[in-house]
C-alpha cells in the first residue's frame, strides 16, 4: 500500500509505503508525480519505506516503465529523502544518487522523519539573471 502523506509544500510529493504494492497504488503516486509537474519546475520526493514487503508484477512492471520514460525528464527532479533502516534502501539509495546526479538523494534514519521532511521540503533557488550589457574587467 502506498499513502500519500501531507507535505507541507506543493512541490513535495510524500508518501508511506508499506505491506504490498500494487498496480493501482503505483498510478496513484504516478498522478501526483505528474500534477506537481505541472505546477512546479522542479519538484521532490519524501518516503517512508520500512515497511514494504513486496511489489505485485503489474506494480513492478509500472514502476520501471514510467521510471524509462523519465530518464528525458530528470531536470524536473529535485531531492528525494528516503526515511528507513534498512541497510537494502540505503546501498540502493546511495547507487540511484551516483546513476542520476540531477536528483540528489539522501537516507534518513526513521528516527530523523522530521529532519528528512525538511531536507526534501527546500526549493532550489532560482539562477541569478545574467546582467545584459555588463562590462568585462
Amino acid at each position: 500500500m502506498i499513502e500519500l502523506l501531507p507535505s507541507g509544500a506543493a512541490h513535495l510529493v510524500a508518501m508511506r509505503v508499506s505491506g504490498r504494492v500494487d498496480g493501482n497504488d503505483l498510478q496513484t503516486i504516478i498522478d501526483a508525480i505528474e500534477a506537481a509537474k505541472h505546477q512546479h519546475p522542479r519538484i521532490s520526493f519524501y518516503v517512508e519505506l520500512d515497511q514494504m514487503r513486496w511489489m505485485t508484477a503489474t506494480a513492478l512492471l509500472r514502476d520501471v516503465g514510467y521510471g524509462l520514460t523519465q530518464l528525458s525528464e530528470l531536470s524536473h527532479y529535485y531531492r528525494a529523502a528516503v526515511v528507513s533502516d534498512k541497510r537494502w534502501v540505503r546501498r540502493l539509495v546511495r547507487l540511484e544518487d551516483r546513476l542520476f546526479r540531477s536528483l540528489e538523494m539522501r537516507v534518513f534514519p526513521t528516527h530523523q522523519h522530521d529532519t528528512a521532511l525538511e531536507w526534501a521540503r527546500h526549493l532550489p533557488e532560482a539562477p541569478e539573471p545574467a546582467v545584459a550589457g555588463a562590462a568585462a574587467g
